[in-house]
């Protein structure tokens, strides 16, 4: 307010010098115009004081009406060289007064008025050889009430103008943490029943809160994933292990009834609970096996051993206990890799169980290893019953078995190619699928050369 101030009395000032120079301007002509003899000396004998003086009386006659500004606060008085005044209409003269930088005189409670602002200013005008003097009085007092006026208005406008941006931001702020109000609203209402369905609303949303949104979707949905892929691990588990604990359980009545008195059931009952409880450790060894890997607990013990000779002992083990396949190894080369060796071969062993198991009497499998530029490439081929790509695309998800494999009656949990992914992912490796319906499979791994 101080600074608006300034520069009202500013401004106030500078129309006041205007006016002054015109009314300077005005006298200089008027002057001119009464032929003073400015082109003649002046004389020690003041032999043309008489001269002067009728000059002076002619210039007051026309300096009548010289001044418009009066009502303005303007007032003035001209003296000429002699010190003699040729106007003046200023009622309270400050010319000796004291002033502030020699310009502003200042007073309060001043007779009946209650302060006075006056501003003095003194300009020579020089007409010929002689020299007037201009005194002029700018009387800005009764410019406060105007000022206060002003002040007021800008004080009331400059309320409704702080409100309208309050407003105007409160409507902005909703608009721009509307999608926070919605996150709140949702985590508020999130639940295992309407996972599926809930998610944020994004239109209409900009910049950074957008792309907020978008990632609390995306996690809601990585979530989501993830909790009907648990829902779905638990209940393939569930029936994978229905199967052997019910047929545990009928031969177990089976030899509470019958089983004591016939050796026939009592073999059938021990063998058949024997082999069911083998097929649920197995089971429950891989389940074991993926959740220590999904909480990120499964550690693999890593070192550099040359892989020929391990592939080379599958072979013969595979050749020993599966005696109706064929079973070659065309190709077996030396090459180091840096890796689990049991992990490693637990995979490998997933693949020719498989090639066994889903091939018939008489098949061949065709077991290689092969140093490529330092890499590991194992392949397992068979001339086995093949895949569909259907089948070929969801084969390493968990539990997953083929409606000819189910059809077939062929034995298994659909856990092992899901575990030997995870174990080739683990160093680093690829695994390539090529398969043809009734004509067989091959499953390559790529192991990389370790290059540090």
């Amino acid at each position: 307010m101080a600074a608006f101030s300034v520069l009202y009395y500013v401004s106030e000032w500078m129309e006041c010098e205007e006016r002054a120079e015109e009314i300077s301007r005005e006298f200089e002509l008027i002057a001119k115009s009464e032929h003073i003899p400015g082109d003649q000396p002046e004389q020690p004998d003041q032999t043309n004081q008489p001269l002067k003086d009728s000059i002076n009386d002619s210039i007051k006659d026309s300096l009548k009406d010289i001044n418009s500004y009066s009502k303005d606060g303007i007032s003035f008085k001209i003296i000429d060289s002699n010190g003699n005044e040729i106007y003046n209409d200023i009622i309270l003269d400050i010319s000796q007064e004291k002033k502030i930088i020699n310009r502003i005189y200042y007073e309060e409670n001043h007779r009946d008025q209650d302060n006075i602002l006056i501003l003095y200013e003194e300009k020579n005008v020089l007409v010929g050889t002689e020299k007037y003097v201009i005194n002029f009085q700018y009387d800005l007092s009764d410019r406060g009430s105007t000022l206060l006026w002003l002040l007021r208005a800008m004080i009331i406008l400059y309320i409704l103008l702080i409100l309208y941006i309050i407003r105007k931001g409160q409507r902005k702020d909703q608009g721009l943490f509307q999608p926070i109000y919605d996150m709140s609203a949702l985590a508020n209402r999130l639940n295992v029943n309407n996972l599926h369905s809930e998610r944020i609303n994004v239109e209409g949303t900009k910049n950074e809160l957008k792309d907020l949104a978008n990632v609390i979707n995306s996690m809601l949905d990585r979530i989501e994933t993830s909790y009907e892929s648990q829902k779905q691990f638990v209940s393939d588990a569930s029936h994978e292990l229905r199967t052997p604990i019910a047929v545990i359980q009928g031969y177990a009545n089976l030899l509470k009834r019958w089983g004591t008195k016939d050796v026939e059931i009592l073999k059938e009952s021990i063998d058949a609970i024997n082999n069911e409880s083998k097929a649920m450790q197995d089971l429950v060894e891989k389940l074991l096996f993926l959740s220590r890997h999904d909480k990120k607990t499964l550690k693999l013990e890593k070192t550099r051993f040359n892989m020929c000779p391990m592939v080379e002992d599958m072979v013969k083990e595979t050749k020993m206990v599966t005696t109706n396949r064929v079973i070659e190894s065309p190709i077996l080369e030396n090459v180091v890799v840096y890796g689990d060796k049991q992990a490693l071969k637990q995979a490998i062993r997933v693949f020719i169980d498989n090639a066994v198991k889903y091939s018939k009497d008489g098949d061949t499998i065709a077991i290689c290893c092969k140093n490529q530029s330092g890499d590991c490439i194992i392949s397992v081929q068979d001339t086995g019953i093949g895949m569909t790509r259907k089948d070929v695309e969801h084969i390493f998800e968990r539990f997953y078995r083929s409606e000819q494999v189910r059809n077939d009656k062929i034995y298994g949990h659909g856990l092992g190619l899901s575990i030997a992914k995870l174990i080739i992912l683990a160093h680093t490796g690829r695994i390539k699928v090529r398969s043809q319906y009734t004509k067989g499979t091959t499953f390559t791994i790529t192991l990389p050369r370790r290059r540090h």
